[in-house]
């Protein structure tokens, strides 16, 4: 992340003091539906479920749904996932997208913040705390994604022009080292790790100023020893061979991830307690 981009951790209007959340909704697309934390066979966690624990620790009666779907883009988002989240009447809601854009040949960021923003001010309009997210330094995650990073700092200066414009507050993962850690990515360096989805919920619950939340998701992971030489370069060969591949498979057959998925969690339920 440049130094233009080096931003306070968190930004937005306090809540103002009340209840404690009572029906919290997520919307979004794979990090918020969860991957990379469990699979599909035994379940799914991620970091909203992980906040939504956060949440149940300071009130039991927190109901709370997950809209997220893998893949999807923000204008699909917004068209699939507002009017049923609305609908559940949120007092909290998280809005997370526009990494599935950012990889798309005809990326706009203005039209990606249209979405996000459209978003933002159905709910809070709505009466809901809404939280949102901007993104860390592809480049340093995935090296074959450096062109993609004028396409980041655009998008992450439009959301932040647009939450400040409907108060939401913005977590910032961007200026902490740990966020470009191949420790907090998956193998295919697109999806957070169980660790990854860990510090995203401190962040996010820190962001709604829940008791005991600080800012300790921020602090560097211990040394990593660093892969160089012949090692590295085999290691984008695996990547490309497994991951990017497959990926631009079903761009060119113009499929998704996400195809013929609904969302996992589409009801507000009760949150039960992690074993």
């Amino acid at each position: 992340m440049s130094s233009a981009e080096h931003v306070p951790r968190v930004l937005g209007v306090p809540r103002a003091p009340g209840l404690p959340y009572e029906r919290y909704v997520a919307l979004g697309d794979s990090q918020t539906e969860g991957l990379g934390d469990g699979d599909d066979a035994t379940g799914l966690r991620g970091w909203a479920d992980r906040l939504a624990e956060h949440l149940a620790a300071v009130n039991p009666q927190l109901q709370y749904a997950n809209l997220a779907v893998r893949g999807r883009l923000a204008g699909q988002v917004h068209a699939e996932q507002l009017a049923p989240a609305l609908a559940l009447r949120p007092d909290l809601a998280t809005v997370v997208a526009g990494v599935n854009d950012l990889m798309r040949p005809r990326f706009d960021a203005v039209e990606v913040v249209g979405h996000l923003e459209a978003m933002f001010a159905a709910l809070t309009a709505a009466g809901a705390r809404v939280v949102t997210v901007t993104f860390p330094d592809v480049g340093k995650i995935v090296p074959l994604a450096r062109p993609l990073r004028p396409r980041v700092y655009a998008l992450n200066a439009g959301i932040r022009a647009a939450a400040a414009r409907h108060g939401v507050p913005v977590v910032e993962t961007a200026g902490h080292a740990f966020a470009v850690d191949p420790r907090i990515w998956t193998e295919d360096r697109l999806h957070l790790s169980p660790l990854g989805h860990e510090r995203f919920a401190a962040a996010a619950a820190q962001a709604v100023q829940l008791p005991g939340a600080d800012d300790g998701w921020t602090r560097p992971l211990p040394p990593y020893p660093a892969v160089a030489g012949r090692r590295a370069a085999a290691a984008e060969l695996r990547w490309i061979a497994a991951h990017l591949g497959p990926w631009l498979g079903r761009r060119l057959r113009g499929r998704s991830s996400g195809d013929g998925r609904t969302a996992k969690r589409p009801q507000l339920l009760a949150v039960s307690p992690t074993p």
